[in-house]
């Protein structure tokens, strides 16, 4: 999963570049929040675990009509592009990075961390190992490029960007 402060600075860029289509601020950062607020994090994500996102399976039971629905899809959508396309291979320094680039993340898209994740972010001092913020920033800007409906499109369509899984190496 991405940090949440990367999904709290998707959800700050796609607001700002599509004002209309969200309605009711406060419930869409809830949806943001939500998958990743609980323990069993593969029944969130609608897959065997939280980087094995089923955009389908999320679409069969959720209409996206409301703006929380909207946040908790932008949120698989921003973890499905995270582990197949953004990421060339995971280690556990990744929990270490978003600790490290969380203050500089949160100022750059006036991120507020809501109060019910308050105590789950972490903020350090030093470098990065696998994640580099230039590149953390341009995966936020295209991510929040997509139209939320255009991606429902797309997987609904069985478009093979948005349903084909990778495997990252592990260092």
């Amino acid at each position: 999963m991405a940090g949440y402060v990367i999904h709290l600075a998707v959800a700050e860029a796609y607001k700002s570049k599509h004002p209309d289509d969200i309605e009711n601020y406060d419930d869409f950062i809830q949806g943001i929040i939500f998958p990743d607020s609980v323990y069993d994090k593969s029944i969130t994500h609608y897959g065997e675990k939280s980087s094995k996102v089923n955009l389908r399976e999320f679409l069969k039971e959720n209409e996206i009509n409301n703006d929380y629905d909207k946040g908790y899809f932008l949120h698989l959508v921003t973890d499905y592009i995270f582990y197949n396309k953004f990421l060339e291979c995971f280690s556990k320094d990744i929990y270490n990075d978003y600790d490290v680039l969380n203050e500089k993340l949160q100022e750059k898209y006036n991120v507020n961390i809501p109060e019910s994740i308050r105590k789950e972010i972490f903020y350090k001092k030093g470098k990065t190992v696998i994640l580099e913020m230039d590149k953390v920033v341009k995966f936020i800007e295209e991510v929040s490029d997509y139209k939320l409906s255009e991606i429902k499109e797309k997987v609904l369509e069985d478009d093979k960007y948005w349903l084909e899984f990778r495997k990252l190496p592990r260092i």
